[in-house]
């Protein structure tokens, strides 16, 4: 049996299928899941989620425009990049200034992480509007451009136009080099 057709037999209903697919592609999307996530719990169900997917899609899967290897792991990615968002929202309930409080215990480690926020702020107190509110949307509220996009109407191209300029000036307002941006922006 031929690995090119497990998302065609799976569709077709093949139950040896799906355990082939198992074997075949858990490596990948464990190594996915386990890079991109934190907790192993959290990769533990992330994998079956993605094994969900995968068996939902089968039937999309077009060996024209993939390989197999790149439709699964299109959909990990996918799958956990979602993942990540929504625990991001989830988590990020307090606006910038309520994170920027004075920690209570006063350890260096907070205090140094509350001072380095307070710069942040400043620097993008410093932005134009539409790019500080780019950015607030993108870094505050977890959205992608093309949620910013939806959200404030302006053209997704835009978006990306003030995220891009916005990040730029707000880094060198905190004095990164011009290097040490680039080798950033290419990370």
């Amino acid at each position: 049996m031929a690995t090119q057709a497990i998302l065609q037999r799976i569709a077709a209903g093949d139950q040896n299928a799906v355990q082939d697919c198992c074997r075949i592609y858990g490596g990948l999307v464990w190594s996915l899941a386990r890079r991109m996530l934190r907790n192993s719990d959290d990769a533990e169900d992330a994998v079956q989620e993605i094994f969900l997917d995968i068996w939902k899609n089968a039937e999309r899967f077009d060996a024209t425009k993939s390989s197999e290897t790149t439709f699964v792991a299109m959909i990990a990615r996918r799958r956990l990049i979602d993942r990540i968002r929504f625990s991001q929202r989830r988590i990020s309930t307090d606006s910038l200034e309520d994170v920027l409080t004075e920690p209570v215990d006063r350890s260096d480690e907070n205090v140094q992480t509350c001072l380095e926020a307070g710069e942040a702020l400043k620097a993008l107190k410093a932005l134009r509007p539409e790019q500080r509110q780019v950015l607030e949307l993108s870094i505050i509220q977890g959205l992608s451009h093309q949620e910013i996009s939806d959200t404030t109407g302006m053209p997704l191209g835009t978006v990306k136009t003030h995220a891009r300029r916005g990040i730029l000036q707000a880094r060198e307002f905190l004095g990164l080099g011009s290097e040490q941006i680039i080798k950033e922006a290419q990370a």
